[in-house]
């Protein structure tokens, strides 16, 4: 028995459930990113340290992290459909709490709600590409999926923050809130768990999307085998590494630091400063299919040629900023920000490993395993740099200094370093357990 979807080119309502997908993943972006630049306006309204501030996006992540797994055994059970829009609803609540938290702990709550509803959506889409598209577009897709993604940090950093200061906090994010409502009724009302033609519906199924050969899962004990099976894979242990180690320096920039580093740190106006964290999204868009194509031409070779260079690329952009003498010229930021949008496209690659080397009954299980080595990465570089600022005694807008936000962002070097380690040991590890590199599945 063969699936459809895998034989055939995808039709309107394959490609209207997959944007209704991806609009939904931008709303989420919106909604992780909405902090990015008002994180100067919160610690005012919160009357927050820089630890305490940290506590949002860190306690966000962490959420979202612990969650990975939790939803990707849930999408594996019961499909992309109602797993996105309750998680839009719990994003949609968790931002009507913030637009009236006036308490730190009041606004994390709002956070934790934030993260629990994000950590159902991209996984959710990367279902949808799997369940819905042959396997040779799932590469280019899952990439156009995380680069129009991040149109949502443009969405945070300009029309949020402007809505903000032409109004109040209470109707910026109750608009926020109102916005994410609208696409829980539009993803349920679009978005189906698996092509029409397929009359399995009723039952859990697993569908091999290179043969397109279909197994019903029928226990439980399935998924739990899954879990185990798909992390003692070393080819998901290097997408999970992969993911630890591309992306956190550019999340930790626009979820929290970036702009009070360019505005308080580097002096620049909120205009410029807008302006970099918008280049770093272009320019992730630009990134975006020249490493997708490159990934699927190159299978054998996505560590070496893309993901370890993205991470040596970012690394030394930072390290060329901090150790810039005087506030940086701006040309130097536009280098760091393209450098920080690398890593985004890079870490799709690390899903690449997940679907080769998983069939689609764990595919969801093993995309969590994979998306929560990002956020954990993330929300340890997030939390360092704002105890690191506390410990210099800038833990503060008033205190912010260039300095401290040297030293601070220097915490994010051992991540790096721990990270390329796993990627290097796990994939000789890979070739290893799969006989050499000219066995790997292209």
């Amino acid at each position: 028995m063969t699936s459809s979807s895998a034989l055939h080119a995808p039709g309107w309502r394959t490609w209207s459930v997959w944007i209704v997908g991806v609009a939904a993943y931008v709303v989420a972006i919106t909604n992780r990113t909405s902090l990015s630049s008002v994180g100067v306006d919160a610690a005012i309204r919160f009357d927050a340290d820089a630890s305490a501030l940290s506590m949002f996006a860190v306690i966000q992540l962490a959420v979202y992290g612990s969650l990975q797994v939790p939803v990707g055994i849930v999408l594996d059970r019961l499909g992309a459909r109602p797993v996105i829009a309750a998680g839009m609803v719990l994003m949609a609540t968790g931002q009507l709490v913030m637009a009236f938290a006036d308490a730190v702990g009041i606004g994390i709550l709002a956070r934790v709600l934030i993260g629990a509803g994000d950590a159902a959506v991209f996984p959710s889409v990367l279902r949808v590409i799997a369940t819905w598209f042959p396997a040779q577009r799932s590469p280019l897709l899952v990439q156009l999926t995380g680069i129009i993604g991040q149109l949502g940090q443009i969405i945070a950093v300009v029309p949020l923050a402007a809505l903000l200061h032409a109004t109040s906090w209470s109707v910026a994010f109750g608009s926020l809130a109102g916005l994410t409502v609208l696409f829980a009724v539009l993803t349920f009302a679009i978005i189906r768990n698996r092509p029409p033609e397929r009359r399995d519906d009723a039952l859990d199924t697993s569908v091999d999307t290179d043969t397109g050969a279909i197994r019903v899962v029928r226990s439980a004990a399935d998924l739990r085998e899954g879990f185990r099976e798909s992390w003692s894979h070393p080819a998901t242990r290097l997408g999970f590494w992969s993911h630890f180690t591309t992306p956190f320096a550019g999340t930790a920039f626009v979820l929290l630091w970036g702009y009070p580093f360019l505005t308080a740190g580097q002096g620049l106006s909120p205009a410029v400063a807008a302006s970099l964290m918008t280049i770093l999204v272009l320019a992730g868009i630009v990134f975006g299919p020249i490493l997708g194509a490159l990934s699927s031409r190159h299978p054998t070779r996505r560590s070496r040629w893309l993901v370890l260079p993205t991470v040596v690329f970012q690394a030394l952009a930072w390290l060329a900023v901090i150790l810039w003498p005087g506030t940086a010229p701006v040309w130097l930021l536009v280098v760091l920000v393209v450098a920080l949008a690398s890593g985004g496209p890079a870490s799709m690659i690390a899903f690449d490993h997940a679907r080769t080397f998983n069939p689609s009954h764990r595919l969801s299980t093993a995309t969590g395993i994979v998306n929560g080595g990002g956020f954990l990465a993330a929300l340890i570089a997030i939390l360092m740099i704002g105890v690191s600022m506390d410990l210099q005694g800038a833990g503060t807008p008033d205190t912010y200094s260039l300095d401290a936000f040297r030293i601070a962002f220097l915490t994010q070097v051992p991540l790096w370093i721990i990270g390329s380690w796993g990627i290097v040991r796990e994939r000789s590890r890979t070739i290893r357990h799969i006989g050499g590199p000219g066995n790997l599945p292209r």
